[in-house]
């Protein structure tokens, strides 16, 4: 049965090579013809992900797109094949994606902590420039009819940037990208940006204001909730990245809650607000990762990973896909508990 088209737009979230289920989740949805995507906002691993769709997508359609994410992601993947940072031998033989025990992984954390990356890589190397570079065609990202938002952090300000079509560059993607304890922040027009999950990890605001769609999808790749309690320094660091890699976002989640209980119908600001509908595609084998693995770019677990986002887009798809244009299905009242 033929649908009729709905317009969406996608809120994805950054997470280093976690990145790539949400690679899976968008080649997946890309095969829906009745899904149209109007606007994209994406931070750090997520915003190269909408760059590397849209660049795709121009003159090449969905198939275009979905060449061009694989890409991507293999070329991503044979640049960490000369990275210092691998899996033990043990790992590897027991099937574990981790690189906690790796000596270099914990030499480089522990040095991470008393020097900055001025001191261990003044020249500002970052692997991905390149990348970009190859993969992504910023011209076609100009005018295409995708709509993209790239969040950046401003370093002296503590406040969220916006790159929109015409002004998303390599710089604008690795900006959104830079964790400043492992790069160089990067300038761009005088100003220095740091990765944009410190403001928005993906931010909606725009997504509101500037697109049509009142159907939002929501690619979740840091957990907000995990049941385990974190006891190592490890786990500890890493709950409070994703603490607040999810702040702002939760936020924005819970103005839309709020405002669906009480926005005055003559407030168009608050109208649009209150009419969004939030959808969300995650997956609970994010908890089961250690944070280490963001860096573990092998191919093997970039497709594993890849995988589970077509998997969870389909279950999405199973469960959820009528309801597309029509209700939310993500419960957003359950965030207003407590407050």
């Amino acid at each position: 049965m033929t649908r009729d088209t709905v317009s969406i737009d996608l809120a994805l979230q950054g997470g280093g090579a976690h990145g790539a289920f949400t690679w899976g989740v968008l080649d997946r949805l890309l095969e829906e013809s009745w899904l149209k995507i109007e606007g994209i906002s994406g931070t750090s691993a997520g915003a190269m992900n909408a760059a590397a769709l849209i660049s795709g997508y121009v003159g090449g359609g969905a198939q275009g797109a979905r060449a061009t994410l694989e890409r991507f992601w293999r070329r991503v993947s044979d640049e960490a094949r000369f990275s210092p940072l691998q899996r033990t031998p043990l790992d590897v033989m027991l099937g574990r994606w981790t690189l906690d025990n790796s000596p270099l992984f914990i030499a480089s954390d522990m040095m991470s902590r008393l020097l900055s990356p001025y001191d261990l890589n003044p020249k500002g190397v970052n692997p991905l420039q390149q990348i970009l570079a190859e993969i992504i065609d910023f011209g076609k990202l100009e005018r295409a009819p995708i709509k993209i938002f790239v969040t950046a952090t401003c370093v002296s300000t503590g406040r969220a940037r916006i790159f929109r079509n015409a002004d998303v560059t390599a710089d604008a993607l690795l900006a959104s990208a830079c964790l400043p304890t492992m790069f160089q922040g990067v300038e761009i027009d005088g100003e220095l940006y740091w990765d944009g999950g410190y403001s928005g990890n993906p931010t909606i605001t725009p997504l509101v204001r500037e697109c049509v769609s009142r159907d939002t999808i929501l690619v979740q790749v840091n957990p907000i909730e995990r049941k385990d309690r974190p006891r190592s320094a490890t786990e500890i660091s890493n709950r409070l990245n994703e603490v607040s890699f999810n702040s702002v976002l939760l936020k924005e989640l819970r103005m839309i809650a709020l405002l669906r209980q009480a926005a005055n119908p003559g407030d168009k600001e608050g109208a649009r607000w209150a009419g969004m509908r939030m959808h969300r595609i995650s997956t609970e084998l994010m908890t089961e990762l250690s944070a280490s693995s963001k860096l573990l770019a092998e191919w093997r677990f970039l497709c594993m990973l890849r995988d589970e986002g077509r998997r969870a887009a389909q279950e999405f798809l199973d469960l959820s896909g009528a309801d597309v244009g029509k209700r939310s299905t993500l419960d957003l009242d359950s965030l207003l508990h407590g407050i």
